[in-house]
């Protein structure tokens, strides 16, 4: 007969390695007599990641932005506030949040102050796909963020693939949205501004929780033996579950709304095509604002009454809707053959 499985063994060998422990808090945690060389890198990279991610998202360049993702050091003091609860060491934690806070704030005044370098007419919170994709968080951005913050502790917690933490920094965005918030405060956009800081709050609670409880799982909470260090961590995870749960309520009623519009406007996008068919003109762009749908239409020749398009796009909606109709004038040359 065979042997049953032998749990702790396989719990061992997936768990968190005691040997690795001491280089995993050295790494972890900034403290010692390299404290102030490691504080020196720490912000050395998270300015110079600013100045890369602040241009980048400026410019609307994909490439940058990822570099500046890969150069902030910033995913590294949240990884430790999270270790450092589940271990139970406040000391820790609240020097762990300590940095975190500061770099937050040194990320949004260094980027704000750059942004009014630059030109208001280069900034745009629409065309900028870069600033338009941080300014309205959706429930996706929580999603992905968990995912990512328990990849981000599994990761740490194992020495043989510790150096894979660059894919996880491109995954979650903290210093890019940090960005959007001063490039919006420079412009007096208080709205993009919030959606973008609610974005990096979403984040950096999806990385205490999931990077936590992947902690926990991991094995490391058996360090805090202790009564009080068992309820400074029950009490932690307490206010970062709470914390989540809050910043999940704004994030969903966006993704509602999100989908909302885009369901009004395929609804709508039917009614035009409808309405052009028949015609020689095709549709380019339909947008539903409110009580507006703005259309886009190119082509010559003569169109139906934009009456009857507006009394469809109202039964479709269901509200009264004005119709903005702009045409692209198009004309078709075919060019000629001479012959030899």
């Amino acid at each position: 007969m065979e042997s049953a499985p032998d749990f702790k063994a396989f719990a061992r060998k997936v768990g968190f390695d005691p040997e690795y422990l001491e280089t995993f808090e050295a790494k972890l945690f900034i403290s010692g007599p390299r404290s102030a060389r490691r504080l020196t890198n720490f912000f050395v990279l998270l300015l110079l990641a600013t100045v890369i991610a602040t241009y980048g998202v400026i410019s609307n360049s994909t490439a940058t932005v990822i570099g500046a993702m890969i150069v902030a050091p910033l995913m590294g003091p949240i990884m430790a506030t999270a270790a450092a609860v589940v271990v139970g060491s406040f000391e820790r934690a609240a020097r762990s949040l300590a940095l975190v806070i500061v770099g937050v704030i040194l990320v949004i005044t260094l980027s704000w102050l750059l942004a009014l370098l630059v030109p208001d007419v280069i900034i745009s919170f629409t065309e900028n796909g870069e600033i338009a994709s941080r300014i309205s968080p959706g429930l996706m951005a929580l999603l992905t963020a968990l995912a990512s913050g328990a990849a981000g502790a599994f990761i740490m917690s194992r020495e043989e693939i510790a150096d894979s933490m660059g894919g996880v920094a491109i995954a979650i965005s903290l210093v890019p949205p940090l960005c959007v918030v001063g490039i919006s405060l420079s412009q007096g956009a208080w709205g993009p501004a919030t959606g973008a800081l609610m974005l990096f709050i979403t984040n950096f609670l999806a990385i205490l929780l999931a990077g936590g409880v992947t902690f926990m799982l991991g094995g490391l909470g058996r360090l805090a033996f202790t009564g009080d260090s068992q309820r400074m961590r029950r009490r932690s995870f307490v206010l970062i579950i709470f914390g989540t749960l809050l910043v999940a309520i704004p994030l969903s009623v966006t993704s509602y709304e999100a989908i909302d519009r885009s369901l009004e406007t395929r609804a709508a996008t039917q009614d035009v095509n409808s309405w052009l068919d028949g015609t020689s003109h095709y549709l380019v762009r339909v947008e539903v604002i409110d009580d507006r749908v703005v259309t886009t239409i190119e082509g010559s020749g003569q169109l139906r009454a934009l009456r009857d398009l507006a009394n469809q796009l109202a039964v479709t909606l269901k509200r009264p809707v004005r119709v903005d109709l702009r045409t692209i004038p198009s004309q078709v040359e075919a060019s000629g053959t001479d012959s030899p």
